[in-house]
């Protein structure tokens, strides 16, 4: 079958990629080249500390949008080993929901900007575009970041840049920025332990600058077990840059290799964790209990719950990349990277005999060569693929103008299999009959083919008070899917289903325009407003379309926003900040709900087209270092206020219902101490609003208060202690709130709040 759905039919002539986070600083050299037409001034007083670093890119000073970042010593205070999406829970408007301390559960995640969820935000690493959020074959950015590599986050809650590579953003995007190489050689070497048998490594090497070539490597491993229930985590992380530079052009190479092995646990209504708030699989059988409790937990019958019953969840990705950067004149700067990512998975859920019964009677009797259950079944489902691309840009520099032209083009093959197998001796401990199907449900490839081009100017006029942006960009995603998609490609009611199918569809906007202004007030204010469309991709895309069903079914329409932006920003001595008012209209609104899967009691998701909905509201980001303290003691807090909400009302949700996982509020405040240049102490707690999990307002999440707390100890002293090593001591969720934290859309089911943590790192520089 054929779908297509095509919007404007402009078609743009450009060639090249992205620009990528540059390594040769462009707007740095433009303003070289007009020095003598500058006066020198003395360096700016702004607030200091150990926590606070480039206040103007905590900020985004200059930035026409509500750019915020998380700084370099923020990412070193935060937990040994946290998710890369977890970061972004300190910065306003982003309500992000993980399950335990570090995050690392990778179906336990979610987060909603303005009137945004994951599957919606675009997240770029060195100028390389994320594919999919999809924690099962997808390539989240959590799996591709260590936070000691990482220099910043820079977020934009509501209208990233045109340049931004990503087919999935409807207005958010998050940068994460990979440091450089050193120029001393080096390295450090970081051991943590704490809680739940959390030990972890971190060693890093630099080679230094050799003749303009600078190099790092490093290797983290993580263990743990699950905070409730059986089950550990497994991670083992690499990363590598090589980077070259040579005159006014530079090669840069990376690696990022990702091995990640976990286990599940249960999610359930609320009502379960309120009569037993560490509720899991069970750890043992209760004496005499033979059915059904021996299939559903003891899947090898010893009455114990272990490793031989719990099959995991294994996901194996590696990303390579190559850029180069060069001046073809003066004026005129060349950038491309080249990227390459290889993506191999696997979970395992074993399946009871009289399940895996059912189904296989129906296939056999439709002919298909399937052999009869043996007892407990070897649940398999396997993705990979791969994803191969190149970004790149042109800029040139004319008077007042800074004019950038790039594109991007990317194929992405995402292959997954679904299948109930037999093991030797029908027990969960026995080895795995390959050739032995109990059942088939899916095997299918899919491939996205994305061209995003791009042209904009930046420009200043009234003497570099007014500074103004004006861009578009087109977006095509040519999406292909062919094979069995579910179990009526296969059998329905024991006659042969529909068999392999193959399904076209085209996504294509090709005029979305961004304009935005800065006005400096003077050196330290500034306002700003943009105005920003933005189209992507149907967020689920596979999940759409690998529903079997043996008619053509109309493509759903693209999802599409308008982003609207006005705020101010101040950066002053013992004071920063940025405010903005927002207002996002979205349409073709594609929503993840929920049904509950009888064969394993859990939550399955799937789309449902929810028409229109709009956000609005108010973002705040600050730090106050009060004169009073001598820099000793500050401040920092982030609130946010918005009305996320249906306009059209479906399926018997009213228009004028809150979003789902959309709190009111969200605010997050902090205190630091750092009394000496050897001690740094701080405490800050986030406050989430009331939430719902539907669109009818049924299931609530009742508000909560977490706080965190650490101290680190490192540096001068004058007390004996080497001031190449730190200690620094963490501790998440200190008053041991438990609260349902993760809800599942359209579901009463979710996850709890993790308990109380404690960890504690020592890191030695060398």
């Amino acid at each position: 079958m054929t779908i297509k759905s095509t919007h404007t039919t402009f078609k743009c002539t450009l060639l090249a990629g992205i620009i990528s986070q540059a390594l040769i600083p462009t707007y740095a050299n433009s303003q070289e080249r007009t020095s003598e037409q500058q006066v020198e001034t003395e360096e700016k007083i702004v607030v200091t500390g150990r926590r606070v670093t480039q206040t103007d890119i905590a900020i985004g000073t200059d930035e026409a949008t509500n750019t915020l970042a998380v700084s370099r010593e923020e990412l070193l205070s935060a937990p040994s080993g946290i998710s890369g999406l977890k970061m972004l829970e300190s910065l306003p408007g982003f309500n992000v929901q993980t399950d335990g301390a570090l995050g690392l559960y990778e179906f336990g995640n979610s987060v909603q900007v303005r009137a945004f969820q994951l599957s919606q935000m675009g997240f770029v690493l060195d100028g390389i575009p994320m594919g999919r959020s999809d924690a099962f074959g997808g390539s989240p950015i959590f799996r591709y970041v260590d936070n000691e590599n990482l220099g910043a986050v820079i977020a934009s809650p509501g209208a990233g840049d045109v340049s931004a590579p990503t087919y999935a953003s409807l207005g958010p995007i998050a940068q994460y920025n990979t440091v450089r190489p050193s120029d001393e050689m080096g390295g450090m070497v970081a051991v943590t332990a704490g809680d739940f048998d959390l030990q972890r490594t971190f060693v890093k090497l630099e080679t230094g600058d050799i003749d303009g070539f600078k190099a790092y490597v490093s290797r983290s491993k993580t263990d743990s077990d699950l905070w409730r229930g059986p089950g550990t985590i497994d991670r083992e992380h690499i990363e590598a840059k090589a980077l070259y530079e040579f005159g006014s052009s530079y090669i840069q190479a990376t690696y990022v290799a990702n091995d990640f092995f976990d286990y599940d646990s249960p999610s359930a209504p609320a009502s379960v964790f309120e009569d037993d708030y560490y509720y899991s699989y069970l750890d043992s059988i209760p004496e005499g209990c033979i059915e059904p409790q021996p299939e559903v937990y003891d899947f090898n019958g010893d009455g114990t719950i272990d490793d031989t019953d719990f099959t995991p969840y294994l996901q194996d990705d590696k990303l390579y990349s190559l850029g180069f950067g060069t001046y073809l004149t003066d004026d005129i700067q060349l950038e491309a990277t080249a990227y390459y990512e290889d993506k191999n998975g696997y979970g395992v859920s074993p399946d009871s005999y009289s399940n895996t019964l059912s189904i296989y009677t129906d296939q056999a009797a439709a002919g298909l060569d399937v052999v009869h259950p043996r007892g407990v079944q070897y649940g398999l489902s396997t993705v990979g693929g791969e994803r191969e691309g190149l970004v790149g840009s042109v800029t040139w520099f004319v008077g007042e103008h800074k004019f950038e032209a790039g594109g991007w083009v990317e194929e992405d093959t995402y292959n997954r299999t679904q299948a109930r197998l037999n093991k030797t001796g029908g027990s969960a401990d026995g080895d795995v009959i390959y050739d032995e199907v109990a059942y088939y449900r899916r095997n299918y490839t899919a491939v996205r083919d994305t061209t995003q081009l791009f042209i904009k100017d930046n420009f200043a006029m009234m003497n570099d008070d007014l500074l103004l942006e004006v861009g578009f960009k087109s977006l095509s995603i040519d999406y292909s899917l062919d094979g069995y998609r579910d179990y009526n490609d296969y059998e329905i009611d024991g006659e042969l289903g529909y068999g392999p199918q193959s399904i076209e569809a085209e996504y294509t906007d090709n005029f979305l325009p961004m304009v935005g202004a800065v006005y400096r007030l003077n050196e330290s204010d500034q306002l700003f407003a943009s105005f920003a469309q933005n189209f992507a991709l149907p967020a689920g895309t596979d999940d759409i379309f690998d529903n079997a069903v043996g008619f053509d079914v109309e493509a759903p329409q693209g999802e599409e926003a308008d982003n609207y932006e006005l705020g101010f920003r101040t950066n002053r001595e013992h004071y920063n900040g940025a405010v903005a008012l927002f207002y996002t209209q979205f349409d073709n609104r594609l929503i993840a709900s929920s049904v509950i899967n009888p064969a394993t009691g859990q939550p399955e998701t799937f789309y449902v087209n929810a028409g229109a909905s709009k956000a609005y509201g108010i973002e705040f980001s600050g730090v106050f270092q009060p004169e009073m303290f001598d820099r000793k003691l500050y401040f920092n807090a982030n609130i946010s206020y918005k009305k996320a909400e249906l306009e059209d009302g479906f399926a018997g949700n009213p228009a004028g219902s809150q979003l789902p996982d959309s709190p009111e509020w969200l605010m997050t405040g902090g205190i630091t101490y750092e009394p000496t240049e050897w001690l740094v102490a701080n405490f800050s707690a986030k406050y989430t609003d009331i939430r719902y999990t539907d669109f009818n307002e049924t299931y609530e999440l009742e508000s909560y208060l977490v706080a965190q707390a650490y101290v680190d100890i490192g540096g001068p002293n004058n007390f004996g202690m080497p001031e190449n090593i730190r200690l620094r001591f963490n501790v998440d969720n200190v008053f041991d709130k438990e609260v349902m934290s993760f809800g599942f859309t359209g579901s009463s089911f979710g996850r709890p709040l993790s308990p109380r943590t404690f960890q504690a790192t020592l890191t030695v520089d060398f």
